[in-house]
């Protein structure tokens, strides 16, 4: 079964994002509340339409039981929580393309949202990684020091340096371009002009990570909804049709050093059926809006998921390729390196829509269907959706 032009995306919502000691004041409950809301206004939609929900697994927010509860919901016939890290928010859409696709519900809402910066210190931390998705690197990597997502991909970025002499410099660029970008967008944190002298001079974290090579941590919370198909083309607002969906996991997902090939990532793996699905070549592509906890990953995406060929995504984003103008616009908003990371990548899925919608401001592209859109969570699941208009 295809899911090509089966279900849409109707409404985006979104909160402020803030990065404050003082906090948001919101709970993580009531922003993600705050963000449902508003994707159902921009739908055009009442509260008692929504029959699905796909709630995220992170911070402190609810199960379907509770927004079920505060909605005032009367009757919701799907509901379903993934647990892939970075990569739920575009993996939930193939979840939710299919609810509405086969007729279990008709307006399914995907919601993610968390106090990352003010709410991160008063989470007891403990030793080692949490929860048994991560027992293998406990067993192969934790023993050497390596305790954070930054450890690993900096061991794939090394290797990534090792295999095809890519640079510092070029990692670099997407920071770079990525914050270019999001002084084109009033809702990013990051209003300070980057140089790529900034970004070298900027003290090393995990080698070979420099601060801005790594994401923001920040407070907020975004929702979107996907509605079947017949139930999408009289929404107020213009919907960002679901053309290719597909997600994809690495071998031996839970440790990064025991797998054959660490550079092949599930966004890799997800993308020939994204494509075929969607009848579209990674040329034909108009924008992207990738992944980025660091900026290692959007070239390693550019290049699984063949936009460039191995080894070739770091002179392409070091000629401005990604760059607004450039050959493909990458993460138009300003990503999680100067946007905001706390929405597993939903935030990324509201920028795609308001591409299409031609709602993007200062940011907008005179062309930008078809647009990709991808997740990469935990160490390597991954997820790409292809929309169009």
């Amino acid at each position: 079964m295809t899911l090509y032009r089966k279900a849409a995306i109707t409404g985006i919502g979104e909160t402020e994002y803030s990065r404050s000691k003082d906090g948001s004041g919101l709970s993580d409950q009531a922003m993600q509340l705050q963000a449902v809301e508003r994707a159902i206004t921009d739908a055009g939609l009442q509260r008692g339409d929504i029959d699905g929900i796909i709630p995220s697994p992170h911070g402190r927010g609810f199960t379907y039981e509770g927004f079920s509860e505060n909605l005032g919901l009367r009757e919701v016939n799907y509901s379903t929580t993934l647990h892939f890290g970075g990569a739920n928010g575009v993996a939930a859409m193939q979840t939710a393309a299919m609810a509405v696709a086969t007729g279990v519900a008709r307006h399914v809402v995907v919601v993610a949202g968390r106090n990352g910066y003010s709410g991160s210190a008063k989470i007891s931390a403990r030793p080692g990684l949490p929860g048994a998705n991560f027992e293998n690197m406990r067993e192969f990597e934790s023993p050497f020091g390596a305790s954070v997502p930054m450890h690993f991909y900096a061991l794939m970025a090394r290797r990534h340096m090792a295999l095809y002499g890519s640079t510092s410099r070029q990692f670099g660029m997407v920071a770079v371009c990525e914050r270019e970008h999001a002084l084109l967008n009033s809702s990013a944190l990051m209003k300070k002009p980057m140089t790529i002298e900034d970004h070298q001079n900027s003290p090393w974290i995990a080698e070979p990570f420099r601060l801005f090579d790594c994401c923001l941590e920040s407070d907020g919370a975004a929702a979107y909804i996907v509605s079947a198909a017949d139930a999408a083309r009289d929404r107020p607002k213009k919907p960002a049709w679901i053309l290719g969906i597909a997600e994809g996991h690495p071998e031996s997902p839970t440790s990064v050093a025991t797998r054959a090939d660490m550079l092949r990532s599930g966004v890799a793996i997800a993308a020939p059926r994204a494509f075929r699905m969607a009848g579209v070549a990674p040329g034909d592509l108009r924008a992207a809006m990738l992944y980025d906890p660091f900026t290692f990953l959007v070239i390693a995406q550019l290049e699984g998921l063949g936009c460039c060929r191995p080894g070739e995504g770091g002179p392409f984003v070091e000629a401005g390729e990604i760059r607004r103008g450039g050959r493909l616009p990458v993460n138009t908003h300003g990503g999680l390196l100067s946007q905001s990371h706390s929405t597993a990548a939903i935030n990324h899925v509201c920028e795609a829509v308001r591409q299409l919608r031609g709602e993007a401001g200062a940011a907008q592209l005179a062309q930008p269907a078809p647009i990709l859109v991808t997740g990469n969570g935990d160490f390597g699941d991954g997820a790409v959706a292809i929309l169009g208009d």
